[in-house]
């Protein structure tokens, strides 16, 4: 098994058409992802990469059945796309974009949250299930079948720590880039009992970084995890006020720095790592 995305998933495309997501498109078809077209009210009718564009996406759904949309749009226009992909009746939402107001995002993650939708994101990478599907950019090539379960706040840092797994000879059940703005429409915990549910999966690797409180209940619901957790946190070195890397990543108060949170996740029982490179070695030490 594996968690949100396998070979029964399909997938229907906000900004099909545009350089970037075009080219993540490719390759996911290139994959075997079923894609099966795009959605944009001025291109309907037309097709791209051999896929229809439909106008909306109540039209594509109803025509393909899909159950799930990818967006690779403006911050802007993701509040309005993502509403509509939900009330059409996808089942998971892939953000790619950065910077989605804040206020759009709690709003889109408690409306899917009633409609049992599942987004990832705002500022994902995508995810990957190894040998069946994948949704965004985390490229095949880093990845390989297994069972670690490897949810990331960092989108680079999932694909690091794919490829050194892979190259270790570890696979991986799925491949989860969360995202990076500072409101998620799910936090690692929700990704982390989802894992702990899956057959495949043995164990899971939890990146985090500065920033934000979401490790922390992490720590909070730890007991309800029965299989190993190893964590690792990003940004040992970074200064109070200065973002790494992305928008959620910059200690904005107490606790928010790398070493309260791994203080914090050791004392919940988790397997802390100093360095990416640790974890390897740690998983061939859990027999």
């Amino acid at each position: 098994m594996s968690i949100l995305v396998d070979e029964r998933t399909s997938v229907i495309v906000y900004g099909i058409t545009g350089s970037y997501g075009g080219a993540q498109v490719k390759s996911m078809i290139d994959y075997g992802t079923n894609v099966l077209g795009g959605v944009s009210a001025s291109k309907a009718g037309m097709t791209h990469l051999d896929r229809p564009i439909f106008g909306t996406a109540k039209e594509a759904v109803e025509m393909t059945n899909a159950n799930t949309a990818i967006f690779y749009l403006p911050a802007g226009a993701i509040m309005g796309a993502v509403t509509e992909a939900i009330d059409a009746g996808v089942k998971l939402a892939f953000i790619a974009t950065e910077g989605v107001p804040v206020h759009d995002v709690m709003i889109l993650r408690e409306k899917a949250k009633e409609r049992g939708v599942w987004i990832v994101g705002p500022n994902s990478l995508g995810l990957t299930s190894p040998g069946k599907a994948f949704v965004g950019s985390i490229a095949p090539e880093f990845t390989s079948p297994g069972g670690i379960g490897i949810c990331s706040r960092s989108g680079t840092v999932s694909l690091a720590i794919s490829s050194h797994l892979t190259m270790n000879g570890i696979g991986q059940s799925t491949v989860i880039s969360m995202g990076g703005d500072p409101v998620l429409g799910r936090n690692p915990i929700e990704y982390l009992l989802e894992f702990n549910k899956d057959d495949e999966t043995t164990a899971m690797v939890l990146i985090g970084e500065i920033g934000g409180m979401k490790e922390y209940e992490v720590c909070e619901r730890l007991g309800e995890l029965n299989k190993p957790l190893i964590a690792y946190i990003g940004g040992k070195s970074a200064r109070e006020g200065k973002r790494m890397g992305h928008m959620g990543a910059i200690i904005g108060g107490a606790g928010q720095d790398a070493r309260s949170k791994m203080k914090a996740l050791e004392q919940a029982g988790a397997i802390v790592v100093d360095t990416l490179w640790d974890i390897a070695d740690v998983i061939k030490g859990l027999g």
